[in-house]
């Protein structure tokens, strides 16, 4: 195998967005969970997508995690690697982007690295170095109440400063729409000042085809599933990947009974819940209930069990910003948030083993915890659901086929959940 792209992702629902937005722009993609076995058959393809559970484990592990990655991409021929965040930039000042950052910045010897979680499809831009959500600055957004990574300041230069050891620059729009060339002297400027990392403004798609022809260039780049888009629309105009563009995954059918998890507290989870209780059964775990050692698990699995043969069910343990608030209060934000990730991952094992098949998961940490738990290596990627979110069909896996759907929080229509469903047959 000879990639043209290795990436790593700090989450398996990003790394599904980007597989995804590399499946449509041309490359021939796998997503895999951890860095694979030796012994892990893969199909010959342009791409692949190495999904770690990185983004809010300790900085030194998830360095380490990322590196072991990298040189499994380089040893696959990958020139270039894309170290794959969140569009919204999800970091705490310890890190993890800019540990990570620099340790892949050290060990690909590269001078510069440009930075961007720039997604103009999905309402994600920078402008002067900052996020914007839609049209508000990140902090001024719903999405700055992150359980995790609260997210207080748009001004990613001073983000990123406060967690890299290096300098950290901007590229700026004006240079931006003045070309590669623009930019490439720009980098060289920064690079000339010792400063070892710029963030990169993007508002429209040609923007981050001007990022990507750039980045191709280089040995590394951090961003969004946006940088990804501009790094394979590079590779497939400038003849080093021919188009796949449309090829996606197998499309033959699985069939089965088919369940829902939902564990992101987002806005646009907590009403795509609301929506999808007009369709299927749905049943709210008591998060209390959870952490004080009631068996709310063996009730979601008492609950599903004799409806699964009606149709597809959905499990939720999401709840409003204050609910959490109040929860992390009581019992701690990472006891929370470890024991309920457990307990999804818990239902999603006696789900499969009751034969489920096709299962939608809601929510980056929740979908990590489950993939895990379920020990599956890798993903063909195939059809888009939404946004962001493709339809995954597990290949290596001991339970045998199965289609998935793994969502960030934020992503997807009101009626994510029926859409996914009805593209996993």
């Amino acid at each position: 195998m000879t990639l043209a792209l290795g990436c790593i992702a700090d989450d398996y629902t990003g790394a599904s967005d980007l597989a995804n937005t590399l499946t449509r722009a041309g490359l021939r993609t796998v997503q895999t969970i951890g860095v694979p076995a030796d012994d892990l058959a893969l199909p010959e393809v342009d791409a692949v997508v190495v999904s770690l559970k990185s983004r809010s484990i300790e900085a030194g592990l998830a360095v380490s995690r990322s590196r072991a990655a990298e040189k499994w991409l380089r040893g696959r021929g990958a020139r270039h690697v894309l170290f794959k965040i969140c569009s919204t930039f999800d970091s705490t000042d310890a890190g993890n982007i800019g540990p990570v950052m620099d340790a892949l910045r050290a060990d690909s010897g590269e001078a510069v690295v440009l930075v961007t979680p720039a997604f103009p499809e999905t309402g994600r831009t920078v402008y002067q170095g900052n996020l914007f959500v839609g049209a508000v600055p990140l902090n001024e957004s719903p999405l700055k109440d992150h359980p995790l990574n609260p997210m207080r300041d748009s001004n990613l230069v001073r983000v990123l400063a406060r967690q890299s050891k290096t300098q950290v620059g901007l590229v700026d729009l004006a240079t931006v729409t003045r070309g590669a060339e623009a930019v490439r002297a720009r980098l060289a400027e920064l690079s000339g000042k010792g400063i070892g990392a710029a963030i990169i403004d993007a508002v429209f798609d040609r923007d981050l085809e001007t990022i990507g022809l750039v980045a191709a260039q280089h040995r590394l780049s951090v961003g969004a599933s946006g940088i990804g888009l501009g790094l394979a629309r590079a590779l497939v105009s400038t003849g080093k990947v021919k188009s796949a563009a449309g090829s996606g995954g197998s499309d033959a059918a699985i069939g089965g009974p088919a369940a829902c998890l939902a564990g992101s507290c987002s806005q646009a989870t907590l009403q795509q819940i609301a929506n999808a209780e007009r369709v299927m059964a749905v049943l709210h775990l008591d998060q209390d209930r959870i952490l004080t050692g009631a068996d709310e698990v063996q009730r979601a699995i008492a609950w599903a069990k004799p409806r699964l043969a009606d149709g597809p069910v959905l499990i939720a343990s999401s709840a409003t910003p204050d609910q959490v608030a109040a929860l992390q209060a009581r019992h701690g934000r990472d006891a929370a948030g470890h024991a309920i990730e457990q307990a999804m991952a818990d239902i999603a094992e006696n789900l499969v083993k009751s034969g489920v098949r096709r299962l939608v998961v809601a929510g980056g940490e929740t979908s990590g915890a489950v993939v895990d738990r379920l020990g599956l290596p890798g993903f063909l990627v195939g059809a888009e659901i939404a946004a962001g979110v493709p339809v995954l069909r597990a290949v290596g896996a001991e339970t045998g086929e199965m289609l998935l759907a793994l969502k960030s929080g934020n992503f997807g229509g009101p009626e994510f959940f029926a859409d996914a469903l009805g593209l996993m047959r």
